[in-house]
């Protein structure tokens, strides 16, 4: 982990964006997010959405006319499975390079991604850090079922293989960005959490969840970055909290008071020199995006943000250990819409850094 990486009131994105052209998209993210750019997640095409753009190289995956589904109850699934094994400890091992291995991101999933990685090589500016994120491990399990429409949440094998996948392929891009000679943040985007407790997870324990997210942030740790957590609903946020994540990103938006539950904790993270990404800046409705200001926003998270504030964590150490982003992303807005996301969130970034400096 990056012991002294301070988040400074900087603001940066949560992923992806509406774009078809990406060379568009990627100009959106580096002329309006300058400190902290994020590579963007483009979800108009299939192999970049959320869970499809992490699935290469995990065994027992099939796609079928566009149905994708793990079949893991075949004489072929016991191979796949020992190859995948034998890949993950020969780059655990650093015998083998990921990057002539089943766990780099391929030419369709990555397109995005490269062309941002050479566009920051070749801009020569100075970054605070840069960012990337894959799906997390709960989110995947939860999503992927076999052909009897089962999810593989429940299998041991896959509870044991896609942390370990996921956190290959965090090291994938951990290794590319690194490369800019800046601090390194990956988020684990985890919507599904926003349904734990729920009857939908009832079976799930609590010690389940937080072993395929520690898995999961030992490697990125391991590897020098910084690991943050996104969830764009309510969770239960002790969940975070007692994880060993680097950086909780919530929607700060519309689950302000729900997170504010939490203060005693919160307190804990801020005096552990952790970070806080608010997701100040709305992702649903285009009106309400068009209707809020930069300004507005920052009056609305100075007001909330008074219920966390205490002797030993005043506004100011907060605002230190604080980052500025999206509610959610971008994926499913118009352009013009994602593009007043995107300088909200700029602006945003800009008073608050002002105020820090007081």
């Amino acid at each position: 982990m990056i012991q002294d990486w301070q988040a400074n009131a900087s603001a940066t994105l949560v992923g992806s964006l509406p774009h078809r052209e990406r060379r568009a998209a990627v100009d959106t993210v580096l002329r309006n997010i300058g400190d902290i750019p994020a590579w963007p997640q483009l979800s108009v095409y299939p192999a970049e959405q959320m869970m499809i753009q992490y699935l290469e190289g995990l065994p027992g995956l099939r796609n079928e006319n566009g149905r994708i589904t793990i079949e893991a109850d075949t004489p072929e699934f016991d191979n796949e499975l020992y190859a995948f094994y034998e890949e993950y400890l020969e780059i655990e091992a650093q015998t083998k390079d990921i990057d002539h291995s089943r766990f780099r991101m391929g030419p369709e999933t990555a397109e995005t991604f490269l062309l941002f990685l050479e566009a920051l090589k070749s801009g020569g500016r100075p970054l605070r850090a840069v960012k990337g994120q894959v799906v997390g491990p709960f989110t995947l399990l939860a999503g992927l079922k076999d052909r009897n429409d089962r999810s593989v949440l429940y299998d041991e094998r896959f509870q044991d293989i896609v942390p370990k996948h996921l956190a290959m392929k965090a090291l994938w891009q951990i290794r590319r960005l690194s490369a800019l000679g800046c601090p390194v943040i990956v988020f684990l985007d985890e919507p599904a959490l926003a349904g734990f407790g729920s009857s939908a997870f009832i079976s799930v324990s609590r010690e389940l969840i937080q072993q395929l997210l520690e898995e999961t942030i030992a490697v990125i740790h391991q590897a020098d970055a910084l690991a943050g957590i996104h969830v764009c609903a309510n969770t239960d946020w002790l969940l975070a909290f007692h994880s060993s994540v680097d950086i909780i990103n919530f929607d700060a938006y519309n689950y302000f008071d729900k997170f504010n539950l939490y203060r005693d904790d919160f307190h804990r993270f801020m005096e552990e020199g952790r970070i806080v990404a608010w997701g100040m800046v709305p992702t649903g409705e285009a009106s309400l995006i068009e209707a809020e200001t930069a300004a507005g926003l920052e009056d609305r998270w100075l007001r909330q943000v008074q219920d966390l504030v205490s002797p030993e964590v005043p506004l100011q150490k907060i605002l230190s250990q604080s980052l500025f982003t999206p509610s959610c992303g971008c994926g499913s807005l118009s352009e013009a819409a994602a593009l007043k996301v995107v300088e909200l969130t700029r602006d945003l970034g800009t008073l608050m850094q002002n105020r820090l400096r007081g």
